[in-house]
């Protein structure tokens, strides 16, 4: 892993289940190289977390954003240590 990795825990409010949210932040991760994880969270919320460089994090929200129907009216976000996961994948569901 590259030394300037980071990652970062986002907890994402808005239409963001039922719109294909995952799936576009899954394609526009890898697409942009970053590693993690993005899950549906009970509350209606989507939780991700990401790995990759600061300007690789700093691309991938507004790559999401341009998905249809997809609207993010918030985003809560903190660094957390890394775990140098080695792909990017959609996680079931918090609630199952």
């Amino acid at each position: 892993m590259e030394n300037n990795r980071i990652r970062i825990h986002y907890m994402i409010y808005g239409r963001v289940q039922g719109v294909g949210f995952r799936y576009r932040a899954m394609h526009a991760a890898q697409s942009l190289g970053i590693t993690g994880f993005v899950r549906n969270r009970a509350d209606g919320s989507v939780e991700m977390e990401a790995e990759g460089t600061e300007e690789q994090l700093h691309r991938l929200i507004p790559a999401i954003e341009r998905g249809t129907w997809i609207r993010v009216d918030q985003v809560d976000s903190r660094r957390i240590p890394l775990q140098e996961s080695r792909d990017f994948v959609c996680l079931d569901d918090e609630w199952l």
